[in-house]
This record gives C-alpha cells, sequence and structure tokens, in this order.
C-alpha cells in the first residue's frame, strides 16, 4: 500500500477544479457507450487552416503558448482536427510540446494565439460547454486522495450532471472494463500507480463525452488491462466519440491510431494518415517515420 504524501494530497486539488467545472453534458446515446498576444515577427502562421467537416469535433487552429515573455514558445502553430470515429495520436520527443497541446486543449492552460473549439464550441468563449464534452486523463493521474474511488465517481457524476439513474449502469459498465473491484470503496491513496489510472480514467468518461483526451495512457497499466483498454478505445471512437491520446509507445500508436501529428520542439512537424500509409505501403516502418520527423523541429 502506498502511503500518501503531502505532494498527492494536494496537487489534485487545482487541475482537477479547472477539469471538471463544466454544465449538464449532452448525452451519448451510443455505448460502449489575457488579451492574444500576436506572433512572433516573422513566424506568421504557415499552416492552412484545416476545412470544416460535418463530423468534425475538435478543431485546433494555429496554436500558440508560452509560458513567460522571455521565454521561447512551448508550442508553436499546431493545427489539427479530429472528426467523429477517429483516433488521433500525438507524439513526439520528451518535452516537444504534446503535454502542453493538451492542456491547451482541455482548457487548462490559456494560450497566446489561435483558436480551439470541442463540439462546436470555443474552449475560450464557451468552455464550460466546451468541458461538458471531454474527458480528460492527465499524464500525472490526479485525484482527490482522500475519497474511496466510489466517492470520486459519484464526485464526478455530480460535477457533470450524471441522473441518479444512469450512475449505477455507467459505474458497472465502466468496472468491467478496467477492473478495479471492490477496491472500488477502497481509499484512493491505498491505490497503485495502475489502480490511480484506472480511476482517472472511469471518472473521464462518466458522462460519455465525445472526446477522450488522454496523455500516456498505457503507462503504469499490466498487460491485460493495456489489452482491455485498447479494445475500447476502439469500440469508443467507433460509436460516434472521437479520442486524441500522446504516447510513446509506438507500437500502440501505430496499431490504434487513424492519423498522427508529429510534434518537435514544439513545431508540428507532420500529419500522417497512418491507415493509408499502411494499407498503400505494407512494409512501412512506423518507427523509422516517427524517428526521422520527431527532430526536425
Amino acid at each position: 500500500m502506498e502511503n500518501t504524501t503531502d505532494e498527492n494530497k494536494t496537487q489534485p486539488a487545482e487541475s482537477a477544479a479547472k477539469q471538471v467545472s463544466a454544465p449538464s453534458a449532452p448525452e451519448n446515446p451510443t455505448e460502449p457507450t489575457a488579451p492574444e498576444a500576436a506572433a512572433p515577427q516573422g513566424s506568421a502562421d504557415q499552416t492552412p487552416s484545416p476545412q470544416p467537416q460535418p463530423d468534425e469535433i475538435v478543431r485546433v487552429d494555429g496554436l500558440w503558448k508560452k509560458y513567460s515573455k522571455k521565454a521561447d514558445y512551448a508550442v508553436e502553430n499546431v493545427t489539427f482536427t479530429c472528426r467523429a470515429g477517429e483516433i488521433v495520436g500525438l507524439l513526439g520527443h520528451n518535452g516537444a510540446g504534446k503535454s502542453t497541446t493538451l492542456k491547451c486543449l482541455e482548457g487548462m492552460l490559456p494560450f497566446d494565439r489561435g483558436t480551439i473549439s470541442i463540439a462546436g464550441h470555443d474552449i475560450k468563449k464557451e468552455p464550460l460547454l466546451a468541458k461538458a464534452n471531454m474527458g480528460f486523463v492527465t499524464d500525472n493521474h490526479a485525484v482527490f486522495v482522500k475519497m474511496t474511488g466510489m466517492q470520486y465517481l459519484s464526485f464526478m457524476a455530480d460535477v457533470y450532471r450524471v441522473p441518479t439513474a444512469k450512475r449505477e449502469p455507467r459505474i458497472a459498465y465502466l468496472d468491467g472494463i478496467f477492473k478495479l473491484g471492490d477496491a472500488v470503496h477502497n481509499l484512493i491513496s491505498s491505490y497503485s500507480h495502475g489502480m490511480r489510472q484506472k480511476i482517472c480514467m472511469m471518472g473521464s468518461l462518466i458522462h460519455s463525452p465525445k472526446l477522450w483526451i488522454l496523455d500516456e495512457p498505457m503507462t503504469g497499466l499490466d498487460p491485460r488491462t493495456m489489452h482491455a483498454v485498447q479494445g475500447f478505445m476502439r469500440e469508443y471512437a467507433a460509436a460516434g466519440n472521437c479520442i486524441i491520446f500522446s504516447s510513446h509507445a509506438l507500437a500502440a500508436v501505430a496499431k490504434l491510431c487513424d492519423r498522427v501529428v508529429v510534434i518537435s520542439k514544439g513545431k508540428q512537424t507532420d500529419t500522417l494518415d497512418v491507415k493509408e500509409r499502411i494499407t498503400n505501403d505494407p512494409k512501412f516502418d512506423f518507427e523509422e517515420y516517427f524517428l526521422a520527423h520527431e527532430g526536425q523541429g
């Protein structure tokens, strides 16, 4: 059993509060069910904006983000979309800007320039409506460790206003995927790293969001759970939702993703249609492709 530290007692509160403050989310009927800063002179947006699609759930258009005035941009002109039924991977080396992009997408971080919309709602102009359509699993799996797993799930259901009658079957369904079992009634402070990851995933899905965002989702999961999560990701996207995730597990990315966006030193270096590429070239080596593109920033 893990000892609760001061860090993991206090660290989740701010990020979780930003994440989950949202009004009622639209039902997903299908189971599985500061002013804007100008870009630096001479670095105007180079990537053309994607054309709107009728099934588009996510649009990130010309995203720029820096953490201080004197710092370099952590993200520069990143642009991509994600449509219903798609799984999109966000790839890059450590410090490339993947987590920053995801946290801007989720609304946890303000950004300097660009637009982000979720299910048609601008994350700056309509943050609550945008967040109501998403679920987010952070890379540090921040949760309230003084709650039991069931209390945390109930809290997340309250925040997203999931009807009482739908909570028990939804939790039962999610437990069938993540296999927490009776541990759901134990304090989260007693959970292993992998168990905390599971309860975070369950909480992020309690309201059946149209967009599921995961930052390094496979880290710490046992092989059986990893296999189940990958299967669930395919089914969840096929049900008309979309998933965006970052990962260093290239084999899983190649297996799961319809498209990948490669970021190096904050810059978008490529966008690849994985399925099309593999279909056209059965000998395509995804690892070689990634290593060739991730250092181009």
